[in-house]
């Protein structure tokens, strides 16, 4: 999963923004730097969605002058879970039953920021009847020199 970032340069930095996650921001001294830190405020911004109970954004198209930023695969796993969990109309307590964990647990499954196994997150997808696929693309080189 991958969102496009815009970046506009002020005040001696490069700042990061997105579209489809108006609470996304970061700033780096270079364009690379920048792009860089937009991983971890694409990863804040998502888990405010989470806390708040919200949906979870598509990725709109990418326009002229944005980048593509991707998420590590571990949190496109935990948001598939969360959009699991919303689609069956589960809480965080259903899948703890489900799963036979408890409340702290079913939070670091959840969390973006926790470093989860992603056997863990796979397994609870699987008991809701979702599976994680994975792809290997080439990383587009133009987007930033």
């Amino acid at each position: 999963m991958q969102y496009a970032i815009k970046l506009t340069f002020a005040d001696g930095v490069h700042i990061a923004s997105c579209r489809d996650l108006p609470a996304l921001n970061s700033v780096g001294d270079t364009q690379t730097e920048a792009l860089q830190e937009s991983v971890d405020a694409l990863a804040l911004a998502l888990q405010g969605l989470i806390d708040e109970r919200r949906p979870i954004p598509r990725p709109s198209e990418k326009k002229r002058g944005e980048h593509w930023v991707a998420l590590p695969a571990l949190d496109v796993a935990k948001l598939g879970l969360y959009e699991a969990m919303r689609a069956k109309g589960m809480r965080k307590s259903d899948l703890g039953r489900l799963l036979h964990i408890h409340a702290p647990q079913v939070d670091r499954l959840l969390s973006l920021t926790h470093q989860s196994k992603l056997e863990q997150v796979e397994a609870a997808l699987a008991r809701l009847g979702y599976r994680v696929d994975v792809t290997v693309t080439p990383i587009d080189t133009r987007r930033v020199a």
